[in-house]
């Protein structure tokens, strides 16, 4: 204590920062000693080094403004400001009305006092009735107070038996496809790739060219020779035949996969455009060369 107090003394005198940074090292303990005594429990967002930190912040200001002349114990003036400098960072982070956290503590101090009287858990009659409030405002207390219970996607959990990861990689996306439906959809594409290659030659030309080209029904007759009436009957035979083809999979199902823009038929027609049949065609044979620029895909699709 003597060695501390001409510490102290000296510090009073010189105001040296050397002799400031020798008090804040023999009174650091004092720091961790604040923070086991407060008995917070650390979250995801705050961990215990944070805590000890902020102690030591309040440390550094008891030591700056420490007047040893008043005759106060060191000790007992660092301790409140210790105290106060942890507390003031866990309300800055806390984003509840300090009015809802009183809520909280009346609450659970009233659901105590019950269970320790009564012996078994209160009803919210009894409960209402401890807190002097209505059955109706105990509920909206409770409401508020269990606002609060939320949880960072950031978080993360995991033990040693499960891998480790955070909350938000495990909330499920609604929006994705299950594993069934992607096997699913893939069936019905493989389906409708075997489809379109079964068809004759001038029926795949004209499903090439026209869900894969981006050919209008005229460009396509242009194409083939033929005028663009024949060009439709074509394209109305080659979707005939495709639904028969893909009833079995199911009637809506089907039909749906062989619309104009079904992901099955886009799908298909670019097997059957693998063979350079329909393309190759367009190339030779229709004028200003390969599809327009206009069109950056099938129709109604996206490559």
């Amino acid at each position: 204590m003597g060695e501390l107090a001409g510490m102290w003394e000296q510090y009073a005198r010189s105001r040296e920062p050397e002799k400031r940074r020798e008090l804040i090292e023999a009174y650091a303990p004092l720091a961790r000693y604040v923070v086991d005594r407060l008995n917070l429990k650390p979250g995801p967002a705050l961990e215990y080094d944070d805590l000890l930190s902020q102690a030591v912040v309040g440390l550094i200001d008891a030591v700056d403004r420490f007047d040893p002349s008043r005759g106060i114990k060191f000790e007992t003036y660092a301790y409140h400001r210790i105290r106060g400098a942890v507390m003031d960072m866990l309300r800055e982070l806390d984003w509840l009305p300090r009015s809802v956290r009183q809520r909280e503590a009346a609450l659970a101090g009233a659901y105590e006092r019950l269970e320790e009287r009564l012996g078994r858990s209160p009803t919210d009659v009894e409960l209402a009735g401890e807190l002097g409030v209505t059955v109706a405002r105990l509920d909206e207390m409770a409401h508020e107070v269990g606002m609060q219970a939320v949880q960072s996607l950031d978080e993360y959990v995991g033990s040693a038996q499960w891998e480790t990861g955070t909350v938000g990689e495990m909330v499920a996306d609604e929006a994705a496809v299950s594993p069934e439906e992607a096997a699913e959809r893939w069936s019905e594409r493989e389906m409708m790739a075997e489809a379109i290659e079964s068809l004759p030659e001038a029926e795949r030309t004209v499903v090439s060219l026209y869900y894969y080209e981006g050919l209008t029904l005229k460009e396509i007759g242009r194409v083939l020779g033929v005028t663009e009436s024949r060009a439709c009957q074509i394209h109305g035979k080659a979707m005939v035949r495709l639904r028969g083809a893909l009833r079995p999979v199911g009637e809506g199902r089907a039909e749906e996969a062989a619309q104009p823009g079904a992901g099955g038929l886009a799908y298909g027609r670019r097997r059957a455009a693998g063979s350079g049949s329909g393309r190759a065609a367009a190339q030779r044979r229709r004028p200003g060369g390969r599809g327009r620029g206009r069109h950056s895909g099938p129709r109604g699709l996206s490559r």
